[in-house]
Parts: C-alpha cells; sequence; structure tokens
C-alpha cells in the first residue's frame, strides 16, 4: 500500500513539494525559489518554464530525501497561485510569452473600459468577481491581442490557456490533459459559478475563442497518471484546488460560517457560504470553494489583499531595513508602539475591499523621532489593518458572526503578529499545528479521491491546534488605532496617473 500523497504547491514566489502521511503530518518537504520579473512598472510576469523546472525538482528531491518511488505515492495534488495566466503551443507545449502573475496591474485601462460601459454588472453577476486586472480574463485577451499572430493561433485551436495548475497538468502528463478545477475556473472571470460552465457573454465580449480553454472538472477525483518517465512510474493525479481554497479545506473549513486567514505573499481569508454563493454588497469575491467528486458546488466569501507578507520581503530587500524575515518580529517589538506611524502596502494598487489598481504604497505618520523600528513594526501591523478591512466587509455581508480566526501561511510564525491581529479584531486567532494547510488541503483533496483518507469527518479530526492568541487591547485603543489606518488608506488611494 501507498503510504504517502505528494502535494505540489506552486506558489507565486517559491515552488515547493510537500509529503504528507496519513495522520496529515508532514514527512518531507522541498523548496525553490525562482525569479520575479518586472518589464515596467505594475507589471509582474514569471517564466513559465522556471516554475515547471522548478516544481519538478522539488518534487523529485522529497523522493529522493525519503528514498521513495512511484510506487510509494497513493496520489498527487496540485495547489498553485491562481490568476496568473499562461497561453503554450499545443503542439510542443512552449508558453508563447511570459506568464501574466495575478498581481500584474496592465490591464487595469481595459477594466476601467469595462466599468464605464456598465458590463461591470454582469460580471459580478456571472462570475461573482469585481471588475479588476487581478484576475485571468482580460489577461488572456492582452496576450491574444500583443503576441504576433496568437489570436488567428487560438481561433484554429493551436494555442491552449491555462491557469498554473492546468500548466502543471499539462506537463505532468505529458500534454495528455488539458484540464482546470472548478476553484480555479471560478477565478478567471470567464466562468460562470452559478451555471457552473464556461460564460459564453464573457467570451464574447473579451474576444475568447472557447478553443483556447480547459476542460473544467471537480477538484477531487482521479484525473489520469503522471508521464512514467518523469519519477520513474506512473502517480495517480487526483486533486487540485487554487491556492487559497486548498487552504480552507486544509483548514477543515467544511461548514457555513467557518473562515480561515493565509498570510503568504498577499493575504487571503475566504469564509465558507455552503452550497449558497452569497452576493457581495461590500466589495468581496463570491467564488467556488471546492467540489468533490459528483457531490454539490461549495462556495466562499472571500476578501483578497495583494501585499501581506510581501511587505516583510520589501523591507529586506528594497529598505534593507532587515537583512531576514525572522528579524522583523524583535525589531517591532522593540519600539512600544508604531508611534503613530502607518505604512499602507498598496505597492500594486489595493485589493478588497477597495478595488483601487491606482492606490500606490504610502509611509504616513513619520515624525523626526520615527526610526527603523517604527517603520517595521507599521509595517507588520498593515497585514492585520488589511484582514479586519476584509472581516468587517464580510460580517456584512454574511450577516455571520466570526466566533475564531484560523490562520496559516508563513508569516504565521510571527507571534507578534498573530497578538497583533487578535487585539485590531477582538476575536480568537487559531494557528494549527501544520501551518502548511494550503499544500495540506491539496493532499486531503487528492487523498479522498482514492480512498487514502475515507471522509471529511476523518479530516476534520486531524486538526489540531498549536497556539491561541487572545484579544488583549481595550476596545477605544483598537477603534482608535483602526481609524487612524483608514485616513491612512485615503492617503493612498488614486494616486498613480
Amino acid at each position: 500500500m501507498p503510504n504517502y500523497i505528494l502535494a505540489l504547491d506552486q506558489g507565486t514566489t517559491s515552488s515547493r513539494a510537500i509529503l504528507f502521511d496519513r495522520a496529515g503530518r508532514i514527512t518531507a518537504a522541498a523548496q525553490q525559489e525562482f525569479p520575479q520579473l518586472y518589464p515596467q512598472p505594475g507589471w509582474v510576469e514569471h517564466d513559465p518554464e522556471a516554475i515547471w523546472q522548478t516544481q519538478l525538482e522539488v518534487a523529485r528531491a522529497v523522493l529522493a530525501k525519503q528514498n521513495l518511488t512511484a510506487a510509494d505515492i497513493a496520489a498527487i495534488g496540485i495547489t498553485n497561485q491562481r490568476e496568473t495566466t499562461v497561453v503554450w503551443e499545443r503542439a510542443t507545449g512552449r508558453p508563447i510569452f511570459n506568464a501574466i502573475v495575478w498581481q500584474d496591474r496592465r490591464t487595469a485601462g481595459l477594466c476601467d473600459r469595462l466599468k464605464a460601459e456598465g458590463f461591470d454588472k454582469t460580471i459580478r453577476e456571472k462570475t461573482g468577481l469585481v471588475t479588476d486586472a487581478y484576475f485571468s480574463g482580460t489577461k488572456v485577451a492582452w496576450l491574444l491581442d500583443n503576441v504576433p499572430g496568437a489570436r488567428e493561433r487560438a481561433e484554429r485551436g493551436e494555442l491552449a490557456f491555462g491557469t498554473i495548475d492546468s500548466f502543471l497538468m499539462w506537463r505532468l502528463t505529458g500534454g495528455r490533459l488539458h484540464i482546470t478545477d472548478v476553484s480555479n475556473a471560478s477565478r478567471t472571470m470567464l466562468y460562470d459559478i452559478h451555471k457552473n460552465w464556461w460564460s459564453t457573454t464573457m467570451l464574447k465580449r473579451l474576444n475568447i475563442p472557447q478553443a483556447i480553454l480547459p476542460q473544467v472538472v471537480p477538484s477531487s477525483m482521479i484525473y489520469g497518471e503522471t508521464d512514467p518517465a518523469l519519477f520513474g512510474g506512473a502517480i495517480p493525479l487526483a486533486g487540485m484546488a487554487g491556492d487559497q481554497q486548498a487552504a480552507t479545506f486544509g483548514q477543515a473549513c467544511y461548514m457555513p460560517g467557518l473562515a480561515k486567514n493565509t498570510y503568504g505573499t498577499g493575504c487571503f481569508m475566504l469564509m465558507n457560504t455552503g452550497g449558497e454563493a452569497v452576493e457581495s454588497k461590500n466589495n468581496l469575491l463570491t467564488t467556488i470553494g471546492w467540489k468533490l467528486g459528483e457531490s454539490a458546488t461549495q462556495y466562499a466569501l472571500e476578501g483578497s489583499v495583494f501585499i501581506a507578507g510581501a511587505v516583510v520581503q520589501w523591507l529586506r530587500d528594497e529598505l534593507k531595513l532587515i537583512t531576514s524575515a525572522a528579524e522583523s518580529e524583535p525589531l517591532a517589538r522593540s519600539a512600544a508602539d508604531a508611534g503613530g506611524v502607518y505604512v499602507v502596502p498598496a505597492f500594486v494598487g489595493l485589493g478588497a475591499p477597495y478595488w483601487d489598481s491606482y492606490a500606490r504604497g504610502t509611509i504616513v505618520g513619520l515624525t523626526r523621532g520615527s526610526g527603523r523600528a517604527h517603520i517595521v513594526r507599521a509595517a507588520l501591523e498593515s497585514i492585520a489593518y488589511q484582514t479586519r478591512d476584509v472581516l468587517e466587509a464580510m460580517r456584512a455581508d454574511s450577516g455571520l458572526t466570526l466566533q475564531t480566526l484560523r490562520v496559516d501561511g508563513g508569516a504565521t510564525g510571527n507571534d507578534f503578529l498573530l497578538q497583533f491581529q487578535a487585539d485590531i479584531l477582538g476575536v480568537p486567532v487559531q494557528r494549527p499545528a501544520v501551518t502548511e494547510t494550503t499544500a495540506l488541503g491539496t493532499a486531503y483533496l487528492a487523498g479522498l479521491a482514492t480512498g487514502f483518507w475515507s471522509s471529511l469527518d476523518e479530516i476534520a479530526r486531524q486538526w489540531a491546534i498549536e497556539k491561541t492568541f487572545e484579544p488583549q487591547m481595550p476596545a477605544d485603543r483598537r477603534d482608535s488605532l483602526y481609524a487612524g489606518w483608514k485616513r491612512a488608506v485615503e492617503r493612498a488611494k488614486a494616486w498613480a496617473e
């Protein structure tokens, strides 16, 4: 009997592979970073070949670490940075251009035009999304319009579009499968989340030929097998979900009203709304959570913050205020407070609930006494403030009161951040024993499809809390700090021309 599930976690800045055993514990992991490409202000690209190579190498590395063969792996699950867009040749598998990353703002002008003609209402109604350059649809349109010959080739059926899950699935199967799961499809701005099929209305408006689209499949089912040449034998491919949906699944948020927040490059809060696609009145996204085999589609409300952990990378790489991410916590603690300083990390605009493509990063409240520690502390606090922005909108939309917030992702190792998060929200924050919940979620999806795990109940029993952060800040202090944040955000809005 194979005793492991292999999770491929293809993120914005790195590719990871993690092996899980039957208890949902990590037995081996490997990670490789790859270059971030910024061809001009507001543009963000990745080399798809770098994504593939790093993902393949880390997958092989974890097997080698444990002296395992393909026969020891029950299944592979894939989770991925969402919305990032690749178009490749069907004949060769070669991309026709770099991947356009979810953070990229080059199609903000097109989104403005869609809003001006009132088409944003149609987009919201069919896809559950706001009209923003974040999503894949306008990125595909840009590629077809700007890569010489791409539109004609697409219409002849020579090209394939996919988010990163589709691209990896294509490569893993030697071009045999061109598929995406419902959660990733729901992030393209091309998918009708109510009818569960590609929207002809959206395709027609964005002038995207249906021939380039992948087949949409459940998040948990056996799709096929890997090319035997890759791992010395075929391994079943059985789980697939966008990173935030996978993390929600890994956090065992299986009941309506349960919510998690992932602190990665960006920050993403999802609340399970069950079988109902709740329409947002407060600029959140209505999105598909997952679909298990033939069971009903599950929905979620989502608030997307574009810059979270990336603000710590900025402190390290651009400002040189710290030499490692770990250094940010003791430095933040060395200041009693942020001294009235606020950092608004709107480097690529603001996401939920503002959706301002033209906002830009801002530091306000500086005085002669403001120092390195104040700026680092204010940068960490910005992550918690942005989370509160989303939670306020979520409460208003769903009518549900959050009892606790389950958290995961790289920045959750920072106890200062999580304590401040609990303080500024006024609710307990729970950090699970396994914080790699994105990878764990797709492992669970693959394991359910193959019988590695028997049920959601079995998986939910594996979820365990490592530490709970209880709110300690007086309510008047919390409200005063948050009011200052709202003022700072106003200064950052609509800055770029």
